[in-house]
């Protein structure tokens, strides 16, 4: 059994900074790829950033140069550092495993967590 337990969402002023981390318990964590997506209300769940087993990322034009996301493998964590946040970031953020390499076939969510954007 797979579980991914989001955290450090919450509300910031526009320019601000958030982390969230994303810890994965279970044995899979080394070999997925691991993806931030978000969902703004009345809006589709977009995918905002990827990082691959092999580190490399990717990121959506709409973060590009603001958002960074990074692994531990040691910590099974996946991190997103945000900064100069926009209202328009506001969304429920989910964290994904896509497992594993080489099919990536199997994807698991966790819950959730809420970042609001406003001064």
């Amino acid at each position: 059994q797979v579980q991914l337990v989001e955290s450090g969402g919450g509300l910031v002023r526009p320019g601000g900074s958030l982390r969230l981390s994303c810890t994965a318990s279970g044995s899979i964590f080394s070999i997925s790829a691991m993806n931030w997506y978000r969902q703004a209300p009345g809006k589709e769940r977009e995918l905002v950033a990827t990082i691959t087993t092999d580190y490399s990322t990717n990121y959506s034009d709409s973060v590009k140069g603001r958002f960074t996301i990074s692994r531990d493998n040691a910590k099974n964590t996946v991190y997103l550092q945000m900064n100069s946040l926009k209202p328009e970031d506001t969304a429920v953020y989910y964290c994904n495993a896509a497992c594993c390499i080489p099919s990536y076939q199997s994807n698991y969510w966790g819950q959730g967590t809420q970042v609001t954007v406003s001064s």
